[in-house]
């Protein structure tokens, strides 16, 4: 059976001694413990600290941590990642990670919101840490009207912690089982003149 990805998003920026490092640390030991797989951009700030939480749970294996870099060099990903993959497409692999199965947002500036953007289009499941940057501003919201998915509840879900993202995983992921399947055929089932 397929492991679940769960992307983990956010600010590159951050001191490695910052409540949000430990807020994403925790985060990426838990989601390990419960058996999900984490991708994230590989480098540094919150990437580097799901990476090292992610090493810290006795159900880590080569795999459960991918890191999907910007450049071409391999060298420049956290020193906690094992899996790299250097796709050369610099802030273009941002849809990369936005396309995980579901995709927790924790702070962030720009690079950020891109992802959170993608992931809204591409119909995945978002989770936002209620702190500062764009995963505070956007937690608990409505990105746009479209609707989604068939659920009247689809929304940005405000989490404050680990605990809350595993609780609002496994009472709503379930309807999150749709995929985008691109513009021209989503206009098209929309009744869009084109």
């Amino acid at each position: 059976m397929r492991k679940i990805n769960v992307g983990v998003i956010g600010d590159a920026g951050i001191e490695r001694d910052s409540e949000l490092y430990f807020l994403a640390e925790n985060l990426g030991k838990t989601l390990i413990d419960n058996n999900y797989r984490i991708i994230s951009g590989g480098m540094s700030g919150i990437m580097e600290a799901v990476a090292k939480g992610a090493k810290n749970s006795s159900n880590y294996t080569d795999g459960s941590y991918i890191g999907i870099l910007p450049g071409f060099d391999p060298s420049i990903s956290n020193k906690f990642a094992d899996v790299v993959i250097p796709t050369g497409l610099d802030t273009y692999r941002n849809a990369i990670v936005a396309n995980s199965d579901i995709v927790v947002a924790m702070g962030g500036r720009a690079g950020t919101l891109s992802e959170i953007a993608f992931a809204w289009t591409f119909k995945r499941m978002i989770l936002a840490y209620d702190v500062v940057g764009w995963s505070g501003k956007l937690a608990g919201t409505r990105i746009d009207d479209r609707k989604r998915i068939e659920w009247d509840g689809d929304r940005v879900f405000k989490v404050k912690n680990e605990k809350d993202v595993i609780e609002t995983i496994n009472n709503y992921y379930h309807f999150y089982n749709k995929r985008y399947i691109g513009l021209y055929t989503e206009l098209i089932k929309n009744n869009y003149k084109i």
